[in-house]
């Protein structure tokens, strides 16, 4: 056995190891480059496997909800999505300045679409990023008040970079999830960002709620500073049966 090659996986370099192995696999093509060159070359091949770990790692932790890629977007004018309008959002402008997102428009509009790109996007960043339907959630936290977790759920997800919370306002909010909620922001105001998609249009969103003192709190927190993405036109559902990658 290798002497080399044993140490280096020892020492959890397993994908620099893999690189020399093909280097001494092809003497010739690496003949002409030097000790640096050749040492460059191994440290780049296990950084880039470091990366991809991270990544996927990133990506399973986000648990998003469609395979959404920042690519897939597309920025027709009757869809009210415009490319000046994404850009800082994708470059990370909203996540390094804590600022929401709210998604908005209509069943099939591309909405989940839209947020699982940018939850895509932030994991390419290396950000932390968490994707729940909302109603699941509210049910996950009621569970925590019986059996104990509710303190560490809110820990887990005051500490994602982004908290994407899908379907809001899918069912009116009722009576401890209201205050729930507002737990949920509050642990987040101007330290995280979230991303809040619905159906409904945020001037609809006090009449979920049947606690309006709460309400108040609570959507004053969400909306203050928050990019608005309100999205229109033609279903993207339908279109994608004629056009499948046009899904964005």
């Amino acid at each position: 056995m290798d002497t080399l090659l044993i140490q280096l996986r020892q020492l959890k370099l397993a994908a620099m190891a893999n690189a020399l192995e093909l280097q001494r696999q092809a003497p010739h093509t690496y003949a002409e480059l030097g000790f640096d060159e050749r040492l460059s070359l191994l440290v780049e091949q296990e950084q880039l496997s470091r990366d991809n770990t991270r990544l996927q790692r990133l990506r399973k932790q986000a648990n998003l909800r469609l395979k959404a890629t920042p690519e897939g977007l597309r920025y027709p004018a009757k869809r009210g999505l415009r490319a000046e309008q994404m850009t800082p959002l994708l470059q990370g402008h909203h996540l390094t300045y804590h600022q929401n997102i709210l998604i908005t428009g209509s069943t099939g509009s591309g909405k989940t679409y839209l947020a699982c790109a940018l939850g895509e996007q932030a994991c390419r960043q290396n950000k932390r990023v968490l994707y729940y339907r909302l109603g699941r959630l509210l049910e996950s936290l009621k569970m925590g008040h019986t059996d104990g977790s509710y303190l560490k759920q809110l820990v887990q997800l005051q500490k994602a970079d982004m908290l994407i919370l899908d379907d809001w306002g899918l069912e009116g909010f009722k009576g401890k999830q209201v205050s729930d909620l507002l737990d949920v922001i509050e642990d987040r105001y101007e330290q995280r960002s979230t991303v809040i998609v619905s159906q409904l249009p945020v001037s609809e969103w006090y009449g979920l709620m049947d606690n309006p003192t709460v309400a108040d709190a609570l959507l004053d927190r969400v909306i203050h500073t928050a990019h608005r993405l309100e999205l229109s036109g033609e279903s993207q559902r339908k279109k994608a049966l004629v056009q499948p990658e046009e899904v964005g």
